[in-house]
């Protein structure tokens, strides 16, 4: 017997993915900082939440699940990479000095600091900061205690600064 004559497309399912879509893409992008990485993980997630659906739309939060699972993938994907991928060297900073790109220049500055986090501290900074969860949300969404969530956005934040300060020396 295949997967195909097993499960059956959910109504309730196709129309959850319509629904939010476009939210769930805006959070994956932000957690993997690449809009084709943040569809691939989305892509994963959701069709491993189809296979499940009938056990989660029963819940109370079939977003909160789903989301759960593209943190996860995020996750065990970054684990999966560093085998098999090696960085190159960074591309030597460009003169902000013009101020109609000084904007752009931040943005891709939190955008490189952030990838530079272990996954687990990007995960704990994107919860805290881009969807605005407290502390004891992320620490249900990631399975992990509470003392875990401030201890990794403790070091993630100070991760963060130091990189800053670092661009901030480096422009006087």
């Amino acid at each position: 017997m295949t997967l195909r004559s097993r499960w059956r497309p959910d109504a309730g399912f196709d129309a959850f993915v319509v629904a939010r879509m476009g939210a769930l893409l805006s959070y994956a992008h932000v957690l993997t900082g690449n809009r084709h990485t943040a569809e691939d993980i989305v892509q994963s997630a959701l069709a491993r939440t189809a296979v499940a659906w009938s056990g989660v739309r029963d819940k109370d939060n079939p977003e909160g699940y789903v989301r759960r699972a593209i943190v996860n993938e995020y996750l065990n994907t970054r684990r999966a990479r560093r085998f098999f991928e090696r960085p190159t060297a960074d591309l030597p900073d460009e003169d902000a000095a013009d101020s109609a790109f000084a904007d752009a220049d931040e943005r891709d500055a939190m955008w490189s600091a952030l990838g530079k986090l272990p996954p687990g501290q990007r995960a704990v900074i994107v919860l805290r900061y881009y969807e605005d969860l407290s502390e004891l949300e992320i620490a249900s969404v990631l399975g992990i205690a509470p003392g875990t969530v401030k201890s990794q956005a403790a070091k993630a934040m100070a991760h963060l600064r130091e990189q800053f300060a670092d661009r901030e020396d480096s422009t006087r």
